[in-house]
């Protein structure tokens, strides 16, 4: 691929193929596990679609980071023709301290870098209704002068984008994935670095049955057209409270 033309940010969506039995199963229950992978094709597809919609105010290039090697074809089908794809599985080398996720977030940053782009993110597919306008903020605030990094953080901890102007590699280092920590490291990674760091509105990612109860109740963010087709589809929203996370002694 050639380099951009005009500046831009890159922003990679963080993306697997999605199969029964390995998508969403923290989801299951209440969810079937075929039920779960259809959820997670349509949170793929609409990420997919808002970023796209963001790229119409921003100017964004578009990505899909993914995961393992081989599963090209059957990701394409999720996310359309339009999209680029960048091998992100970790394979890559990385500086010491740099494990795990993080091995294939560093990884995607590095290629979006070498695809010349002015700045990069990565982004959660679990976050279907997040809204549009944290996508075109971010890149708006990363193509201004100036080093620093954006952060939208998530209600459990995480981080639903973090986005750099350079692939400081100390973002990456030490941090223990997949708890309630990551965002907190993150921000002391860049503290311990002096790069600034701007946050965005925080979110909420999907990943168990209390986050699912927020999504069918969600009317801020994004529409999320092919997200509330499938909980249409599904019959979700007929689900007793207690089954969805939504409240009730059960």
């Amino acid at each position: 691929m050639s380099a951009p033309a005009l500046p831009s940010c890159a922003i990679g969506v963080m993306a697997k193929a999605p199969q029964a039995g390995r998508s969403k199963t923290r989801l299951c229950p209440p969810l079937l596990p075929g039920q779960a992978a259809a959820l997670s094709a349509a949170f793929l597809r609409d990420t997919i679609e808002n970023l796209a919609i963001a790229a119409r105010s921003a100017p964004i290039g578009s990505y899909a980071a993914y995961a393992p090697l081989g599963s090209e074809a059957v990701l394409r089908a999720h996310i359309g023709a339009d999209t680029n794809l960048l091998l992100a599985d970790g394979s890559a080398p990385m500086p010491e301290g740099v494990d795990g996720f993080g091995r294939c977030l560093l990884q995607a940053i590095q290629d979006m870098f070498a695809e010349g782009h002015r700045a990069a993110c990565v982004l959660s597919s679990d976050c279907p209704s997040l809204p549009t306008r944290n996508l075109s903020q971010a890149a708006e605030i990363l193509l201004e002068s100036g080093d620093r990094a954006v952060l939208g953080a998530t209600q459990d901890g995480g981080y639903y984008l973090l986005g750099l102007k350079t692939p400081h590699a100390q973002l990456f280092r030490n941090i223990s994935w997949s708890t309630a920590s990551v965002a907190d490291q993150t921000r002391e990674r860049a503290r311990q670095i002096g790069l600034e760091l701007v946050e965005l509105e925080p979110w909420y990612d999907v990943d168990d049955a209390a986050s699912l109860g927020i999504l069918l109740k969600e009317q801020a963010g994004y529409a999320a057209p092919r997200t509330n087709q499938i909980i249409d589809d599904l019959g979700l929203r007929q689900l007793p409270p207690f089954q969805t996370g939504l409240g009730g002694s059960g």
